[in-house]
């Protein structure tokens, strides 16, 4: 099959057919008018914008949620435009199917309509980068130039966001660290087709800095500043959003995620497969068959932990297990990788392998220079005390089980951990060589490097 054919074959499942069309068109007329009338009824002055896929026909089949902004005028106090919004958010809330309050920069209403996700958003009407005061402001600039931009390449659009899906190097959330499909957009938008793109991941790493909207030309002083910034903080990409030169579209892109494309990028060239865009699904093996087979160990912490969006919730147990594996690191434990993740809807987990769960009794501690103070005061502290040429060596006898180690560790807050995970994190159970059945399959995909692997 010739990579033409077998994108066609792609194209088949992921375009939405005209009935689909229909349905979502008709859907985003019905929810602008029942804001409008909400709206209405309040007498609030705000102008209603669709923006995200459903907006730029860069949705693929069968995934089509709404995002319906709701704009007031720039003159609005920040303070109001929450309330109000939110209050306007509710209103409709009420007449779909079911509503929640979320929140992000500030309050919003996620909603279900027909068994679509409908996210109600307050913001300002804006009409350039200079008008916007809180983050998602732009969303209503990013829509307009992708459709103004995009000229009929959305089948392109829609094969990247499949491609990249399939590859698992989707989504711009903070644990995620992929590619957004603005992002995506931007990439067809400059380099012309989903082919082109993927022809130029090398070339793209390499470029670094990607300028659509030319605004080190228009606007170097705050374009350099923004790529210096980036540069400095050793960020995969830098794309200047075309509607916002002081942005980064891709500063939450992950090296590793870059990475995954790098290498699907370059396998696809040489052995296009439909398995790149729908991968089959993983079977989990023996989490146990692979510790006997590598000769590590296993240990998880299981604890409570408070309600947290993910965004909130996944970056402080990365943080955690970044802590555990310092920590253990300096006790002399050598580390092999971590994992994280939640554990049903009130709990969390932390995975480490490690090299053993046993140490000797006793550790040898390097201290200073004999004739300083410190070396004195060493002297003093310590037992038994012996020189290696002027530097003073002390033995110090340590807990030698990985759990005891552990829990001191935990006692003396010599781990770093995540702000909100400390108190739940010093509770928690911990299980060596042993998960419970749920996680058996997490277990197994972490040990295996199956589930963040390149390759297997």
């Amino acid at each position: 099959m010739t990579i033409d054919d077998l994108l066609k074959e792609v194209l088949l499942r992921i375009v939405p057919s005209e009935d689909e069309r229909a349905l979502v068109d008709r859907t985003m007329e019905e929810l602008k008018e029942l804001a409008e009338e909400t709206a209405k009824e309040r007498e609030l002055d705000v102008k209603l914008y669709f923006v995200g896929s459903t907006a730029k026909d860069t949705y693929l089949s069968g995934d089509h949620d709404f995002d319906l902004f709701l704009a007031f005028p720039l003159d609005t106090p920040l303070e109001e435009l929450r309330e109000k919004g939110l209050e306007l958010g509710k209103a409709i809330g009420e007449k779909l199917e079911d509503y929640e309050v979320a929140y992000a920069e500030h309050p919003y209403v996620r909603a279900r309509y027909r068994g679509n996700k409908v996210d109600l958003v307050p913001c300002y009407d804006v009409r350039g980068w200079r008008d916007v005061r809180t983050a998602v402001d732009r969303s209503i600039l990013h829509t307009r130039w992708v459709n103004e931009n995009l000229n009929g390449r959305n089948d392109d659009v829609r094969l990247l966001k499949r491609f990249l899906k399939g590859i698992k190097a989707y989504g711009s959330e903070i644990y995620v660290r992929g590619f957004s499909g603005y992002l995506a957009e931007i990439l067809v938008i400059k380099y012309g087709s989903f082919m082109d793109v993927i022809e130029r991941a090398d070339f793209i790493l390499r470029q670094k800095v990607i300028d659509p909207a030319n605004w080190l030309k228009k606007e170097p002083e705050i374009a350099m500043k923004t790529v210096k910034r980036e540069v400095e903080e050793d960020k995969p990409l830098v794309v200047i959003d075309p509607v916002d030169p002081r942005r980064n579209v891709a500063a939450n892109l992950g090296w590793e995620k870059y990475g995954r494309f790098y290498f699907s990028s370059l396998e696809f060239l040489q052995e296009p497969s439909l398995e790149f865009f729908f991968p089959a699904e993983r079977t989990a093996g023996d989490y146990l068959g692979e510790l006997r087979q590598k000769g590590t160990h296993l240990v998880t912490l299981l604890f409570d932990v408070p309600p947290m969006v993910d965004d909130l919730l996944f970056p402080q147990l990365e943080r955690s297990a970044r802590g555990f594996e310092k920590a253990l690191s300096r006790e002399g434990f050598a580390v092999f990788g971590w994992n994280v993740g939640r554990y049903g809807t009130e709990k969390a987990f932390v995975m480490l392998e490690l090299d053993r769960v046993e140490r000797p009794r006793v550790k040898v501690h390097p201290g200073p220079e004999f004739f300083t103070e410190r070396g004195r005061d060493f002297y003093r502290k310590n037992e038994r005390v012996w020189l290696v040429g002027k530097r003073l060596y002390a033995e110090k006898t340590v807990k030698e089980n990985l759990v005891d180690v552990i829990r001191e560790l935990l006692e003396k807050n010599q781990v770093a951990l995540g702000k909100n995970l400390r108190e739940p994190i010093k509770k928690a159970d911990i299980l060596v060589d042993y998960v419970p059945k749920p996680l058996e399959s997490e277990a197994y995909f972490f040990l295996s490097r199956e589930k963040n692997g390149l390759k297997q």
